[in-house]
């Protein structure tokens, strides 16, 4: 492509613009960035490969696995100019240990028959051999069953750098794509994982795709939504006392939910929970939030007391402490 300028000759910008991969949003990783962890920044990983269902320990979209024994994985720091990454920490009888994301259908339904290029920053303290692997959902958005599509290994080292992989989506992979990277007995040390691309490339990696944070959490919060308190009192949802023991309210969702969520997660102690009524009287819960029914745009939840409340009245959920919180759930 030539651009003519008044008074020059003109500059020529060949091949520049001729990928959707030069431009934002190339990246169908979601939070490749590791800078949003809504459950917060460190928890424990699955024990076991998962099939339907995934363990996301901490860092949104990103689940992981361990083999022998299960691994801590966190939020982590990182250098410069990028601000978070992931680690994973080695334990004793660990075999092996999978980090991944699913990829949505919807957001990856135009990479089937084309090339795409995989690219991440990695380190190992213990090991050198991290194995990747791309497959695709046999039924949309279900992994019970699942095609390979490639795998192929980076050799890294304990200095974190950028590793990258081309990858020929067939025309099938119309369903959901995985990328899981393995590696196997990390029974010490720590395993950096950052940066995180898959885009629309037949020649090489691009420059990491930065979003603004509140898009990222947006994105995020597509397939996880938590209500964390930051104290006591703080706002859950609303509805009504429908016994002298129980409020029934809803929970409006920022954003709709990939599929409508099927269980409540909470910190499960009841102490931490409390009902605020039209009487201006707060009580202190008796029992953890239980599930009613959600859809993708809300969730409802029975908050329950020991007694006192008034039926048909108004009712809010409320934090009593800020460990008090809300998970809703539509994960891949």
């Amino acid at each position: 492509m030539t651009l003519a300028i008044s008074g020059t000759t003109g500059i020529t910008l060949a091949t520049q613009f001729d990928s959707a991969s030069t431009f934002g949003f190339k990246n169908r990783f979601i939070n490749g960035s590791m800078q949003v962890a809504q459950r917060g920044t460190t928890g424990t990983s699955g024990a076991a490969v998962p099939t339907t269902t995934a363990v996301y320990p901490s860092v949104d979209r990103w689940y992981a696995y361990a083999t022998g024994a299960t691994v801590t994985v966190a939020q982590v720091a990182g250098t410069g100019a990028t601000k978070n990454n992931l680690q994973v920490s080695g334990a004793a009888s660990v075999t092996a240990v999978g980090v991944g994301q699913r990829i949505e259908q919807l957001n990856c339904y135009d990479l089937a028959g084309s090339t795409c290029t995989l690219s991440v920053n990695m380190s190992n303290s213990l090991l050198t051999t991290v194995t990747w692997t791309a497959s695709y959902a046999t039924t949309a958005n279900t992994w019970s069953a699942k095609t390979t599509i490639s795998s192929g290994t980076f050799t890294v080292s304990g200095t974190l750098a950028n590793y990258s992989a081309q990858i020929s989506v067939p025309a099938a992979a119309t369903t959901g794509i995985e990328i899981l990277f393995t590696v196997g007995a990390q029974t010490s040390g720590t395993w950096v994982i950052g940066e995180a691309q898959f885009e629309k490339s037949s020649t090489v990696a691009t420059s990491f795709d930065y979003r603004p944070y509140t898009t990222e959490l947006q994105l995020c919060q597509r397939y996880y939504y938590r209500q964390q308190a930051v104290g006591t009192g703080d706002f859950f949802g609303a509805g009504l006392c429908t016994a002298t023991t129980t409020v029934v309210a809803i929970s409006s969702f920022p954003t709709t939910m990939r599929t409508s969520p099927t269980a409540l997660e909470q910190s499960g102690t009841a102490a931490n929970y409390a009902t605020y009524t039209g009487a201006g009287t707060t009580t202190a819960c008796s029992a953890v939030p239980q599930f009613v029914v959600a859809s993708v745009w809300s969730g409802t939840s029975i908050f329950t007391v020991a007694s006192g409340l008034t039926v048909g009245q108004a009712g809010i959920l409320r934090s009593n402490n800020a460990a008090a919180y809300l998970g809703w759930s539509a994960e891949l």
